[in-house]
């Protein structure tokens, strides 16, 4: 019983591990806009990147909300090359009805795009694609969470722009202040070189020890259990010898009585038959 417990809260250890090493959120377009009840649902995060591979034949509407009233989106992308009958529409808010703040296709490039600010606390995608394309096709969009230092600054400001991401994306390898102060690699991060590497490598190993953790537990329980059959086995081995007649009144001591327990010791049959001398049992019966 313990050792299920011990399991379970080593599980849930190692769940918590990986939860606290991902700062950014990753999301494939391909997986994001599968037909389910959770792509209708608002995504509340700080920081993620959106990252789509030449889908095809996609309709798919996404929402993003800060996780405060006070925060906005800034958008910018790492990669951006659509096909001329791909379109990538922006909306600034939580529905795609107004007209949307861009319509991206391949007439757009990232450097001729910049970076986009949502002035609500929402930000809706539509990403409609064709049956054709190649695999140079697609986009790599970072989603960030921000706040005007007017409202209190009290997590990482921005160098060359003026609001404040959460301290929690600093370091991760992803560029949120689109200026790369997030990820400078002399003043905050020398140990990542700026690419996010090392605090993978350190989320790797947590997460390595734990799941070790987690298989000493399990291999810990199956002992247990094992060690529990084979005391119920003894048991019921001695249970049996005893109503057959073996030992009766005694413990079953399996260094000094050799023979097999249970009905090994004594043949199913009348008590005193024995089967070196079965005339014996005829004579008794013919008095």
């Amino acid at each position: 019983m313990w050792a299920r417990a011990l399991l379970s809260l080593l599980t849930a250890l190692a769940a918590t591990t990986f939860s606290h090493a991902e700062k950014s959120k990753f999301y494939y377009m391909d997986s994001l806009c599968k037909d389910h009840f959770l792509q209708r649902q608002y995504r509340k995060l700080d920081g993620g990147v959106l990252w789509s591979r030449n889908e095809r034949n996609l309709d798919c509407t996404v929402t993003f909300q800060t996780h405060s009233i006070l925060q906005r989106f800034m958008l910018h992308f790492d990669l951006l090359q659509l096909d001329c009958n791909d379109h990538l529409y922006v909306y600034d808010g939580a529905h795609a009805t107004t007209p949307p703040k861009a319509d991206l296709s391949c007439r757009n490039t990232k450097q001729q795009v910049g970076a986009l600010f949502t002035r609500s606390n929402f930000v809706t995608l539509k990403y409609v694609t064709d049956n054709w394309g190649t695999d140079a096709n697609g986009f790599k969009l970072v989603i960030t969470a921000v706040k005007d230092p007017k409202h209190g600054c009290k997590e990482f400001r921005c160098k060359q722009r003026e609001f404040c991401v959460s301290a929690d994306l600093m370091c991760d390898g992803v560029d949120h202040c689109a200026d790369g102060s997030d990820e400078d690699t002399a003043a905050l991060c020398p140990e990542s070189g700026g690419s996010g590497v090392s605090n993978a490598w350190l989320a790797l190993g947590a997460g390595g020890a734990a799941l070790a953790l987690v298989a000493a537990a399990a291999v810990l329980c199956c002992y247990c259990r094992r060690r529990s059959v084979a005391q119920r086995t003894h048991l019921q081995l001695q249970q049996m010898a005893i109503s057959n007649g073996a030992g009766v009144g005694k413990p079953l001591d399996p260094a000094a009585d050799t023979r097999l327990p249970g009905n090994w010791a004594l043949p199913a049959g009348p008590r005193g038959y024995s089967a070196a001398r079965p005339g014996r049992l005829r004579a008794r019966a013919l008095r």
